[in-house]
């Protein structure tokens, strides 16, 4: 399969790419990320295939978190590492509760730019309602809401690269340096909420860890495992300029990868079977994902799953759900049943976040841990009562105590959301939040049949 021309890819009309006011500009951002070093590697992303094609068949469980969108101003050592760490601690709650192996996805180094609804903002003003380009992330535009902001800018394009650059190394350099050390299970919630109960319950978890590390240890086993981890990289490849330029010819099989991240996907808002997304997708060789929500058809999902997957490569392929808390149990099981029936390979993983976001009644853009919650059990009732997979889950988060959404154990209501918010687009899951799903999702798990 060769890779299609980015003017091939433009003459589809791609949706929800930035009108840029000098293409010029863009054609000079675009080539100078040709000339860029590979951010990952065809070898890791193969690697990750074959570990989803393991959660396909229920051997593992994809766990996938990170920020909705990545800001350039949240690369610091300190951000990445307490992302990291929640993420270390979801996964460690999930084997050690549920006995599963964990895939590890960071929604992360790539995660900078965002579909939206509407190409414009207004605002109301001393001078009256002002109109500019809407926000797109930090790939495209600046959130400050000044005309000079909202121009969209190509050469942010490569400050994306560089941004995703600096947090790979710094990942890299966290799972491989130490911290990523099952040893390390207590030091990963030492500046935790102490009142927290599900701190508390982590707490005992870790101490039954370190026992285990400790026999282990006296009988002398101690696996490279206790001391990294693997980790890779996924973003939403939403634009296409970046994509293209960050795709390459492996030189071991001579086929094309995109280098940017080891996983990308494809949004609800540009899932068009004939759009240029897609047609971009079939052609790289990554594992890739496609988000459903409730408009998807079992027919949308097969004519998706053979567009992407011809070859029906186990592995190659995830479905992301969105539904929504209050859908999920009526709209999931038509597609589940159909791309079973059809003998189709494919991993299922549960997005319990963008089909649950609501304005609350402080104007605060936000969602209910309830919803959320409801939404992954919905997903496990589906896959249990048709006897298939529930493979993972992809949830925003932070590892920062934010307070972006409503309930969960500390019981953030709709009042307590202005105490920190802090998201530029989408509410996340704080920390206490984070690791509180974690434990209910176990239990979800353990009651779940596994391959």
């Amino acid at each position: 399969m060769s890779i299609p021309s980015l003017e091939q890819l433009q003459a589809l009309h791609p949706a929800q790419q930035p009108t840029y006011p000098d293409r010029g500009a863009v054609d000079a951002a675009v080539a100078k990320l040709r000339q860029s070093p590979p951010l990952v590697f065809a070898g890791e992303c193969d690697e990750l295939k074959d570990k989803i094609a393991a959660v396909s068949r229920g051997e593992a469980f994809l766990l996938a978190g990170g920020d909705c969108a990545e800001t350039f101003a949240e690369v610091t050592a300190d951000n990445v590492r307490n992302k990291l760490r929640v993420l270390l601690q979801m996964s460690v709650v999930l084997t050690y509760a549920a006995s599963v192996p964990v895939v590890k996805l960071g929604r992360l180094a790539g995660q900078y730019a965002k579909p939206r609804s509407s190409d414009t903002e207004t605002r109301e003003t001393p001078d009256g309602p002002v109109t500019l380009p809407a926000y797109r992330g930090d790939a495209v535009n600046g959130i400050e809401f000044t005309p000079e902001s909202r121009i969209p800018d190509p050469q942010r394009l490569v400050d994306v690269y560089n941004a995703s650059a600096a947090t790979l190394n710094l990942v890299r350099a966290f799972v491989t340096g130490g911290y990523a050390d099952l040893r390390q299970v207590h030091t990963w919630n030492n500046d935790f909420v102490r009142e927290s109960p599900y701190a508390q319950r982590y707490e005992l978890m870790a101490g039954e860890i370190e026992r285990a590390l400790t026999f282990m240890k006296a009988i002398g086993a101690d696996p490279d495992e206790f001391h990294r981890v693997d980790f890779h990289s996924s973003h939403e490849a939403l634009l296409l300029d970046y994509e293209h330029a960050m795709t390459r010819i492996d030189s071991r099989t001579q086929l094309p990868y995109n280098v940017s991240a080891h996983m990308v996907w494809i949004g609800e808002r540009t899932r068009q079977l004939d759009g240029a997304h897609v047609e971009y997708f079939r052609s790289i060789r990554n594992p890739i994902g496609c988000k459903l929500g409730p408009t998807a058809t079992a027919d949308d999902a097969l004519a998706l799953a053979a567009r992407l997957n011809p070859a029906n490569e186990p592995g190659r392929l995830t479905f992301i759900t969105r539904f929504g808390a209050q859908k999920v149990r009526d709209g999931l099981p038509p597609l589940v049943e159909k791309v079973t029936a059809e003998g189709v390979q494919v991993a299922w993983v549960s997005d319990p976040m963008h089909g649950n976001t609501f304005e609350a009644s402080t104007g605060y853009k936000t969602r209910r841990f309830d919803d959320v919650l409801d939404e992954i059990q919905g997903f496990f009732d589906v896959h249990r009562a048709l006897g298939t997979v529930p493979g993972g889950m992809m949830v925003e988060m932070t590892g920062d105590d934010v307070t972006e959404i409503v309930g969960g154990g500390e019981e953030i209501d709709e009042h307590g959301l202005a105490h920190r918010y802090e998201s530029v687009v989408d509410p996340r899951l704080n920390r206490v939040q984070s690791l509180e799903l974690a434990f209910l999702v176990a239990e979800m798990l353990r009651s779940t049949p596994t391959g």
